[in-house]
Order: structure tokens, then C-alpha cells, then sequence
């Protein structure tokens, strides 16, 4: 099973639980603990092959990777722990997994918080999955992952997150590494099924204003999705809740919290 964590509340029965992206770990979401477990129930997960889940034995031998098959994996974390239905909140890949969560498990879904989503390849990220496909077999993973991060997070004021995914990723193996990455072939189809596909569960998409690769496919989402919210932080880049902190805890609680209340509409315009 996944390496995971959890923060028990001592009254609220409501769980939060957090997704990260490719090459980081739960520990990506260190500035959301404080705040949401003081009305949450927390769990975070550390995806297979990152963080602590990188020493489980069946990353060993385990199957050709899916984003079926990742999102089993934490459903199996959810059915283990018996957790009611959760909010999740997602960041990067991570939003992609918590959208396949809503597919395969809605029942286990009340609501979901998507961080610097991922909807839509543009040029630039197909011509870097494309070069990443190319030389992923050669090249040291480590010096693709570094320019992704570059291209993905290029500004000063994105350092911080740029460093952090980077040290995270340098946990995985280039084995781990290539086996992630085949995913990428699954990406276009699966993110248009998504787009054409509404669901009805509240989604709050939250999304820097920098985040010049993948901010605009998500306003279109938005506009045909009936339960779906945008709200963009300024003078931010893709990982959200790592630059701007407390704009992304404020957000996202406001929103949770609106959930409870008759109408729920605060976040429509």
C-alpha cells in the first residue's frame, strides 16, 4: 500500500485529502497542514515511486503504469482507511489523478480542489513530452526533469517551487522516471475525454496568473462545466499552494465551507 498520512480532527467527521504531482511527494503540501487541520481531517499520500511510497516492494515488479492503475492505488489507501467521501485537492498531475478519481470512484468524491491544472497540452508541453519521449532512455532523468521544471516554472518568484520539485524528484530512479513517464502517451486523450465530460461534483480550480501553459484551457473548462469555479492568484505560477500560501488556504477552505451552505454560488463570479 501507498506511503500515507493522517491528521485526525477531534470533532469535524470531514476529510481533506491531498494529491501531489509527478516527481514531488505529500510533502509539497507542508504550507496547507496548519490551516486545514484546524477544520479537516487530513490524508496525504505519497504517490507510487515517490517519497516514502519509493521503497514499497511492489514498485519492483509492478504492472505498466496507467492512470487507471496510479488512481487504484489510492483508492485502496481510501477503502483501507474507510474514509467517507472525501475532498480532494490536487496539484500539477496530481489534478489529473483526482479527476480519474471522480471516474473510476465518484462515490468517494464530495468536492474537489484542482491546483495548477493540467487540461490541456499546448505546443510547448507536447514538444516536451515529445523531446522527453525521445531521450528519455539516454539522458540522465534528472536533467530532463530540471528543464521541465524550468519551462513549467520559469520566473524568480517561482524558484521556490521549481527547487522543491526538483529535490523531490531526485528520490526517483531513472527506471521510475521512464515508467512515469510513458503516461504522457495517455495524456491528450484522456484530458479531451475529461473536457467533454462533465461531472457533477463542485470543482474549484485555482490557478496562478504566470501559469502561461495551462491557464487558459482551463478558463474553457470552466465556462462549459456547470460545478466547476476559477479563481487565478496574482503574480503566481503553476504550483499555487507553494508560492502563494495563504491566497490558495483562503480559497480553498472559503470554498469548502461553502459547500455546507444553501446556496453555492459565492465562487461564480
Amino acid at each position: 500500500m501507498l506511503y500515507h498520512k493522517t491528521y485526525i480532527h477531534a470533532s469535524s467527521k470531514e476529510w481533506v485529502v491531498f494529491i501531489h504531482g509527478a516527481g514531488g511527494s505529500s510533502s509539497v503540501w507542508h504550507k496547507q497542514i496548519r490551516d486545514f487541520r484546524k477544520e479537516f481531517n487530513l490524508l496525504l499520500i505519497d504517490l507510487r515511486g515517490h517519497g516514502r511510497s519509493a521503497n514499497s516492494i511492489k514498485n519492483l515488479f509492478k504492472e505498466k503504469y496507467t492512470f487507471q492503475a496510479v488512481t487504484r492505488d489510492i483508492v485502496e489507501v481510501l477503502e483501507h482507511l474507510q474514509l467517507p467521501p472525501a475532498h480532494i485537492v490536487g496539484v500539477s498531475l496530481g489534478t489529473i489523478l483526482a479527476r480519474q478519481l471522480a471516474e473510476l470512484a465518484p462515490e468517494r468524491v464530495k468536492s474537489m480542489v484542482m491546483a495548477g491544472a493540467v487540461t490541456r497540452l499546448n505546443f510547448t508541453s507536447r514538444f516536451l513530452v515529445l523531446m522527453g519521449n525521445t531521450f528519455k532512455s539516454i539522458l540522465p532523468y534528472m536533467w530532463l526533469y530540471r528543464l521541465f521544471a524550468f519551462v513549467i516554472m520559469p520566473r524568480k518568484n517561482h524558484a521556490e517551487s521549481r527547487n522543491l520539485f526538483v529535490r523531490e524528484a531526485k528520490r526517483l530512479c531513472q527506471k521510475e522516471f521512464i515508467r512515469w513517464f510513458k503516461l504522457t502517451k495517455d495524456i491528450n486523450p484522456l484530458l479531451n475525454y475529461f473536457k467533454e465530460k462533465d461531472i457533477n461534483i463542485p470543482t474549484l480550480y485555482i490557478m496562478g496568473d504566470e501559469d502561461i501553459m495551462f491557464l487558459e484551457p482551463v478558463k474553457k473548462i470552466v465556462q462549459s462545466h456547470k460545478r466547476a469555479f476559477l479563481k487565478v492568484i496574482e503574480s503566481c505560477g503553476h504550483v499555487v499552494n507553494v508560492e502563494q500560501p495563504e491566497q490558495f488556504n483562503q480559497l480553498s477552505l472559503q470554498f469548502l465551507r461553502n459547500l455546507n451552505q444553501p446556496i453555492q454560488n459565492s465562487f461564480e463570479q
